[in-house]
């Protein structure tokens, strides 16, 4: 007779509960990643239309850089700040105020009549919005799982770095197709349904009001001058002749007199307003290196390529959003393949295979002419976009992936901050070197236009037949016409030895990769 026992079958083993994503904190997330996109478009998509906006505004040359100053500067000292609001105010409270303020000031960006208006609404549109972005990368490695990091990571890599990318096309189309005034309020409506769906979904922390009792006032302050002022100098340094200016000079010493205060704060205050013991993590440290670098191949190409179609082809913002859209399907088709591989390769491995993308991308372009059009730029851009992916998620991952969770909140800032820092270096380095090498390269094919010189002389001569119908003004034409062409073939050598310069950088933080040391298994991550 069979035993009545009951036989144990073994059954299918469930999935972890930890290894699940909620779908409700999913659909919050993605949410927040959509309010994170904005703020980071809207860094760049101003930019293609600034000639519009200082003739809507009846603004001076001087004044209308301030459009895109006044957001850095308020952007720059909110990022870093961030990690400590979150722990004070929850990620719930935070990023609703982050994602309405902000639409706020985009709405009062596009009524604005004048350029004082302007330039006090782009700062508070930085300084709010800027609290999105490091909250978006925090809550990534804190909520989610460290299995499902290879569909995360891509998503937020993408968004990062896509936005800029495709800021100068969407603007330019915005701008003429409708007008300048829409390249804020398209922000409007969805800036309302990314705050109501914060409050409503977010439920992954709570606040700790108790920490505004220890707010330091004196590190905050610190940092602000710290950071504030070395953004201005990095902007408009280039263009001032740097410390040869008296205002880039004078906030050049208030950088650096704010900055040894606020790291004084950082290393005694009892609750400093940035914790730098992140640092301490190695990983974390050389993660913000790359991110560093990353910056500058983030925001210095999306300079790079519309300064040469503008002043070199001398297209206008819709034709050069056109040409340059390349980069972001590069980036969106390469993202899935990018977010598979995170789980079965080396970081290392794939931070030396973005940077070298990177690096075949300038390369290729140190080879440019006057002539490069769409397809001359095609492969490289496609090689920018890969790199970008390539590079952005595990720099993501070796940087936060492997903090403790209640370090993640504060180095989220820092990390977005040196990303930040990287960009605005990069391109304060490039506007200084594509002046200096123009100028040198400008002057020596000046040297070369010479009497002995035939092919000069060949040039002159058909330029002045073909001004024959101007009269005695004609030779005079001729002249201006060598020179303008002299100028821009001296452009053209500044690019190309911009890219040089750009190829060997790449190569030697690729190469840095093989120092760093094989990240171990996040410590956050799951629920927290």
């Amino acid at each position: 007779m069979a035993d009545a026992r009951t036989i144990a079958v073994p059954l299918p083993a469930a999935p972890a509960a930890a290894d699940r994503i909620d779908p409700h904190r999913l659909i919050a997330f993605i949410a927040m990643v959509f309010g994170m996109f904005m703020a980071i478009l809207d860094i760049q998509i101003v930019s293609a239309s600034l000639t519009e906006i200082q003739a809507g505004l009846a603004a001076s040359a001087d004044e209308i850089p301030w459009v895109q100053t006044a957001y850095l500067i308020a952007e720059v000292i909110m990022i870093p700040l961030s990690g400590y609001l979150s722990r004070a105010l929850g990620t719930r409270l935070l990023f609703a105020i982050s994602a309405g303020g902000f639409t706020f000031a985009s709405f009062m960006c596009g009524t604005a009549t004048n350029i004082s208006e302007m330039i006090v609404w782009r700062a508070l549109q930085g300084f709010i919005g800027g609290g999105m972005i490091p909250t978006v990368f925090a809550t990534a490695y804190i909520i989610f799982p460290r299995s499902k990091m290879p569909i995360i990571s891509p998503l937020i890599g993408l968004v990062a770095t896509l936005a800029p990318t495709v800021g100068p096309t969407i603007g330019g189309y915005l701008t003429d197709a409708l007008s300048w005034h829409w390249l804020f309020f398209i922000n409007v409506l969805p800036g309302i349904a990314v705050t109501i769906a914060t409050l409503v979904l977010i439920d992954f922390d709570k606040p700790d009001l108790a920490l505004f009792k220890q707010f330091d006032w004196v590190g905050f302050l610190a940092m602000a001058g710290f950071l504030g002022a070395l953004e201005y100098v990095l902007e408009d340094g280039p263009t001032y002749d740097w410390f040869n200016d008296d205002t880039v000079l004078t906030f050049a010493w208030v950088s650096g007199i704010s900055a040894v205060a606020f790291f004084a704060r950082a290393l005694t205050a009892r609750q400093p307003i940035v914790d730098l013991r992140s640092y301490r993590n190695r990983n974390f440290a050389v993660g913000s290196v790359f991110s560093f670098v990353l910056g500058i191949g983030l925001y210095g190409l999306t300079l790079v390529y519309p300064l040469y179609l503008g002043r070199v082809r001398g297209y206008d913002a819709l034709m050069i959003g056109e040409t340059l859209f390349v980069s972001g399907v590069a980036m969106f088709l390469s993202a899935p393949i990018a977010g598979r591989l995170t789980a079965k390769v080396d970081p290392r491995a794939m931070l030396m295979f973005g940077f070298a993308s990177f690096a075949i991308g300038t390369w290729w372009m140190t080879w440019l002419t006057k002539d490069w059009d769409f397809y001359e730029l095609l492969w490289p851009q496609i090689f920018r976009g890969i790199g970008l992916m390539f590079a952005i998620i595990p720099i993501n991952n070796v940087a936060l992936g492997t903090l403790p969770p209640a370090q993640v909140k504060n180095a989220s800032g820092l990390y977005n901050l040196m990303r930040n820092l990287g960009g605005a270096v990069g391109l304060a380095a490039i506007n200084t070197f594509l002046n200096d090498r123009t100028d040198l390269h400008t002057a020596r094919l000046h040297e070369a236009l010479n009497s002995s010189y035939r092919p000069a002389l060949e040039a002159l001569d058909n330029l002045t037949a073909k001004f024959s119908s101007y009269g005695a003004d004609a030779h005079t034409m001729a002249l201006k016409q060598l020179f303008a062409m002299t100028h821009r073939e001296g452009l053209v050598m500044a690019f190309s030895d911009l890219f040089l310069a750009l190829t060997l950088l790449f190569v030697a933080i690729g190469v840095f990769a093989v120092v760093m040391k094989k990240p171990a298994e996040a410590a956050a991550g799951g629920g927290h």
